[in-house]
Formats: structure tokens, sequence, C-alpha cells
């Protein structure tokens, strides 16, 4: 009996050993096979493509798809196993929201460090034989879980020295309808992204790559420069696992970085205050309220006032917006933001006048200036007790509110004076893909500003389906406040310069949950920013 445990013993070892040996981890031999020819079409940049699905393709940027990257399926089963027991942490911001595991490079596990091993040394020196870039052993490399709602935006990162990006899919089977595709947008003569003109779908075992530039915009994974995605994942019970990072290389110089100009901003025009009588609700036109809210507003620099126009007049408003003569703009880039506009031309009288689209602020923009009086407030990263650098206009000062005394403007009249009230505004759709990014090139957030929100069409809005307002401090994750859309309610929030906003991704659940009890998609905003 002793000596048959004995000789059973060597026998189970045996079958251990060859069990990893099967588990060795070990390129596509083809990938060698086919290294000249990739390269050829990488650096002269036209299409490429073999029967088994290995892609380089140039449009709308170089990039590199290799179908069954690891030769072993029982080692990729393994791997896959030791992935999806990592710990986790939760991302969210404006940016994007998915979960994502610690860095890779320290994991001691089998397969894990197998496919270190792999991307470190045989790929790394296949990359820069193709390239013809110096790679150093420096590799950025992590894991990523995409499930239902998850989503990665259009950015670019600019982070010096990346010069390729990778992303290896473990993913059950996948279709271009469960969304969570890798989005490639072309680009204008500023490198900002235009549209998406190719979707990668994951598969099991396809690694994509492609050299960071300032025309790869992607929407997937955090590159220089490189406008892509990934897109919303829209399927349930589904997992889009994928390890991904970066090969460093000497630095490229970048071209300048693109700044907007600021949008169009009109003076205070005066006109008949009795328009706000008709239009808002009387308790707000009380003097007593009026204090109330000032009070409140110069303690906490944000109010919400509910029910904010009378009953009638906003089911007039939300009739108004549902006409299908309304013009609509997408506006853009993608990697700052993605909504519809209202164009002036042919807005209806009533939406114009309620938005000011008249060339009329309709005596609101005087109101919520002396609302908010001139005053630091808690909204700001700076702190209450820092005194804002704005210019305060002249005019008679009651209770710590200014007075305005400011003179009727006409069309074409010169930029508004320091001192002088302006205001800019537009009227928005929101839909599932909608947001608002933070970028370091928006000039809208270089002052002091006083924000107006007013939402229509949004009964029923949860928060859970984004369209979210999002104020944070700069360089801080932490919000310092939220806005969710509701019905009729008017939202004034004061900021600084250190404060910033976006509007949170709108997601596939205000399909699926809000739009069976509603025929419009999405919902409607009025958004307004004054300046002193």
């Amino acid at each position: 009996m002793s000596f048959k445990r004995l000789r059973a013993e060597p026998e189970n070892g045996g079958e251990r050993k060859k069990q990893l040996k099967r588990e060795v981890a070990e390129l596509n031999p083809s990938l060698l096979e086919a290294k000249e020819r990739v390269s050829e079409a990488w650096s002269r940049g036209f299409e490429y493509s073999e029967e088994q699905g290995l892609l380089v393709s140039c449009q709308p940027f170089t990039h590199c798809v290799i179908p069954g990257f690891i030769q072993s399926q029982l080692f990729l089963t393994g791997l896959q196993n030791e992935l999806l027991q990592l710990n986790f942490h939760e991302k969210s911001n404006d940016l994007y929201k998915f979960k994502q595991s610690d860095d890779l490079r320290r994991r001691k596990e089998y397969h894990i460090s197998a496919l270190r091993k792999i991307l470190y040394e045989d790929f790394r020196k296949w990359l820069s034989d193709i390239s013809g870039v110096k790679l150093e052993s420096t590799v950025d490399i992590s894991c990523a879980q995409y499930e239902y709602t998850d989503v990665l935006l259009c950015h670019d990162d600019e982070l010096e020295g990346r010069r390729i990006a990778f992303i290896l899919y473990l993913v059950p089977e996948w279709q271009a309808s469960d969304g969570g595709t890798l989005d490639l947008y072309d680009a204008d003569d500023h490198y900002q992204p235009q549209k998406i003109t190719k979707s990668l779908t994951p598969s099991w075992n396809t690694l994509v790559f492609f050299e960071v530039s300032p025309v790869s915009h992607h929407q997937h994974s955090l590159l220089n420069a490189s406008p892509a995605q990934v897109s919303e994942v829209l399927v349930e019970g589904k997992c889009r696992l994928s390890v991904s990072g970066w090969f460093y290389g000497p630095a490229l110089e970048r071209p300048p970085r693109y700044i907007e100009s600021f949008s169009p901003r009109m003076p205070h025009i005066t006109c008949d205050e009795e328009i706000l009588y008709e239009w808002i609700n009387p308790i707000y036109m009380n003097m007593t309220t009026q204090a109330d809210i000032q009070e409140q507003f110069e303690e906490k620099s944000e109010i919400l006032l509910k029910n904010f126009f009378r009953k009638e007049k906003f089911q007039m408003v939300c009739e108004a917006l549902s006409d299908p003569k309304i013009k609509w703009k997408r506006r853009g880039p993608a990697n700052k933001r993605c909504y519809d506009q209202a164009e002036e031309d042919g807005l209806p009288d009533i939406l114009a006048k309620s938005s000011g689209d008249d060339n009329r602020e309709e005596d609101g923009q005087q109101d919520e200036l002396e609302i908010s009086g001139g005053n630091e407030h808690a909204c700001s990263s700076t702190g209450k007790d820092e005194k804002s650098d704005s210019t305060h206009p002249e005019g008679n000062k009651t209770g710590g509110v200014t007075i305005e005394t400011t003179e009727k403007a006409t069309r074409g009249d010169s930029p508004p004076k320091p001192g002088v009230p302006v205001c800019c505004g537009e009227l928005r759709q929101w839909k599932n893909g909608y947001y608002t990014l933070i970028h370091d090139t928006n000039v809208e957030n270089t002052e002091f500003a006083l924000d107006l929100l007013f939402s229509c069409g949004c009964e029923g809005w949860d928060e859970e389906f984004g369209g979210v307002t999002s104020y944070i401090a700069k360089a801080e994750d932490e919000e310092l406040l939220t806005l969710c859309p509701e019905d009729n309610a008017l939202a004034l929030i004061y900021r600084d310069k250190e404060t910033l906003k976006f509007v949170k991704h709108v997601n596939q659940r205000s399909i699926t949950q809000f739009n069976r009890k509603h025929k419009e998609r999405g919902f409607w905003d009025f958004s307004f920013m004054y300046y002193e």
C-alpha cells in the first residue's frame, strides 16, 4: 500500500507539470511571420489584412488589430480567472464610469506575471521593430471591467512619453449591439475630434494597439491627444473585461492646445417689469420671499427655486419645446461636449421670451444679480473669506445687495464696459449619450460667474440616468454640488475661478426606464451664465 502511494504521487506531479507546460503563454507565431508586412504597412500608411483577421489600418489613424494574440486558450482561461479575482475600484467622474484594478506591474499571480513577461519582452520588441520607436521597459498595465451603462468618453491625456497604447480583450461572445465598442474619431485642422469613423467590437483574445499621436482620438483608454472612446455598454449581465496600458518611448513634440473663443455675451437690457409678474410664480415676487432667498443664497452660494414659473406658462414652454420646427445643432467637439443646441432661427416666440434669445434678458438677469449680490459664497473652492476680484457696478446698495442702474443698450453696441453685467446662454436638449467634460482650455472657467439652470420635460428623472450637473473644485474629485434635473425649478449657483462644472453622461437607463413613460427622449434645459 505504501509502495503504491509513492508511485501515485510522481504520476500526479507529472500531471501538474504537464498542465503547467500547457499553460505556458506564447505569442501567436503568425505575428513573427507577418512582421515585415505589418511594418511596411505601418510605416507607409496603407491597409493590410490577413485571412486570420490581422489588420493594419490607417483610417482614421494608424492602428492594428490582432485576433488570437495569445496561443494557449487554457492559459487565457487561467488569466481571466485570476483577473476576476482582483480587487476592482469604482472609477467615476466626468470622463468615465467603470471598474479598474490596481497596477498589474507588481502582481505575482502566475498567469498575470506570464502575460506581463510577454508584453514587456517579446511583444515590446515586435512593436519596436514594426513601429520604428525605441520603446522603454516601462509599461503601464491594468485591468478594467465595463458593465451595464459603463463608458469612457472621448478625450486626450497628453502625458509625456506615452507612445503605444494597447488593449487586450477577454470578453464573452460580444456583439456591436452590446455597446462597449472602441470608437475611433477623425480630427480637424486643430486636432479636435470630429466624428466616429470606425468602431471596433471587442472579441476574445484580440489585442488592439495604436501609436499615441495628436490625431488618434478615441473613446476607450486614456491616450495622448488621441480621439476615441469606449462606447456605453448597453447589455446587462455581461462584463467587458480587458487588460490595457501604454508603452513608453522618446516624447513627441505636441502641437499647442486649441483654445476655443468666448461665447458671445449680451449686456443687460431693460424692459417692462410687468412681464415678470406674468411669468414668475407670485410667491417669488414677494419682497419678504426675495429677502429670504437672498439670505439663503449669500450663505450657501446656491439655491433651487421650485415651481418658478406660473403653471400655465411652464406648460406652454414644454409644449413649445416639442415643436418639430425647432432646429437643433449638435455641439462638440466630442472631447469637450456632446449635446443639441437650439438655433435662434425658427425658435417659437414663447421660447425666445423665456430664454432671452430676442436680445432681451427680460429683466431676469437683473433679478438674478440682485438676488446674488456680489459676495463670495460657499460654492467656491477658494472659500468664503476670500474676496472676488470682479468689479462691482456702481449703484445703490441695500443690505449688501447691488441695485443696478445700467442704461438701455441697443443691438450693435460696443462690448460692455467693466462693471456692466453681461450674459450668455443657450437652450439645450439632452438624450442618451450626451454629456459635457471638464477641460483645461475652457475659457468660461476663468472668471467668477453666476450660473442659471432651468429644466423642462424631466418629470420622474432620476440621478442614476445621468444628466446631472456637478460642481467640483479644480484638481479635486469630490463633488461640491450636484443638481438633478427637475421640472420648473430654477437653480442659481455662484462659482469662482477654481470651481468647475460638467453634465454627467446620460446613460441607457434614461431610455429603458424614463422614456417608457414619456414620448420625448431625454429633457431640455436653459443654461445661462451671468458675469459682472
